[in-house]
């Protein structure tokens, strides 16, 4: 294994002492070093290809420009990973290294997580959810700065969530400004969503979607109640829509894999999409796109919720509460009412 170079192997180089070359290097004020011999140290410094020492610097100046970020699911969960992606970047604008762990959902294994990182010392801690729920957070230092991606704690610690209950309402509009008013809904049940353990986000999306259906004067004209969002439950739930009396000319699935189902059951029964039923959905899982029609859906913005989650930690702003807009992916699920 290669040697590292050392602070003292620059100084030697460069003709100096060991302290000018960590003045030099540290952009420290105080040297009365000249221009030239400044110039030998960064040279000296990039020809032997210098890099501090991260466990010295962080022992001088108590940081260790290091983030930690503890998951459930989310870095074993694709569509989920994103949200990995966001905090990189912005840990990477603002040189810091990231320490992910991944726990599921052990209890035991969160406590072994935070043991260990707290024993390398991170400036700032991030927990994220792949489903937004209420998190416990341990018991940690005062000091520490924290934030939550896709989940609130009982605490109020800042958090980024998404801005579900305008998703619901822009979702439910697109089948109002297209003309529909005989609408099913599959996926409702809101008084079970509104426990913290089950969802944080669910409730807002709702009540997004019932309040387009207020705003154009009109009520769903079926309703399927389930939590249990699961293409076997879209598939029975349009199973029974088809056979009760009810046609509607549209369609709202609470999230993509209970319209998974439902595409299903209407492929079976030759019900063709849009021509005779619209739909529309949420959370943007990959195979939306690759549906036929591909699937219109409002995208959970894991990426964007990584990047603000980083940001409100390191840019030393005021932290918060922030709620970060869903895109809509439009496709072909959608027809035009005459």
């Amino acid at each position: 294994m290669t040697r590292r170079v050392t602070l003292a192997d620059v100084a030697a180089l460069a003709g100096v002492s060991q302290t000018a070359a960590s003045l030099v290097l540290n952009n420290r004020p105080g040297s009365r070093l000249s221009a030239q011999a400044a110039g030998r140290i960064r040279a000296a410094a990039e020809q032997l290809e210098y890099r501090p020492n991260p466990a010295a610097r962080s022992l001088r100046n108590g940081k260790t420009h290091m983030v930690a970020f503890v998951s459930d699911d989310v870095t074993v969960t694709r569509y989920a990973s994103a949200m990995i992606r966001g905090l990189l970047d912005v840990a990477e604008d603002y040189g810091r290294t990231v320490l992910i762990a991944e726990t599921g959902s052990n209890p035991r294994r969160v406590d072994d997580a935070i043991r260990t990182i707290l024993d390398r010392q991170p400036d700032a801690l991030l927990f994220g959810r792949m489903s937004a729920r209420e998190l416990d957070v341990p018991r940690l230092p005062t000091d520490m700065p924290v934030a939550l991606i896709n989940a609130t704690s009982p605490n109020g610690h800042p958090s980024v969530l998404p801005a579900e209950f305008d998703a619901g309402r822009q979702v439910a509009r697109t089948l109002l400004e297209a003309g529909h008013r005989d609408i099913a809904v599959i996926g409702v049940d809101r008084e079970a969503a509104a426990d913290p353990q089950t969802s944080v986000t669910i409730t807002a999306r709702y009540d997004g979607v019932f309040a387009a259906f207020d705003a154009f004067d009109v009520g769903p004209s079926w309703v399927y109640p389930s939590l249990r969002w699961e293409p076997a439950t879209g598939y029975q739930a349009m199973r029974e829509l088809l056979a009760s009396d009810v046609r509607p000319t549209g369609l709202i699935c609470l999230n993509d894999r209970l319209t998974f189902g439902a595409y299903q059951a209407l492929a079976e029964a030759g019900i063709r999409i849009p021509d005779d039923l619209s739909v529309v959905s949420f959370d943007d899982e990959d195979v939306a796109g690759y549906l036929r029609p591909g699937l219109t859906t409002a995208a959970i913005p894991y990426e964007e919720m990584g990047r603000r989650a980083m940001t409100m930690l390191l840019s030393g702003g005021e932290p918060g509460h922030q709620l970060v807009p869903m895109p809509l992916r439009v496709r072909e699920s959608v027809r035009q009412l005459d």
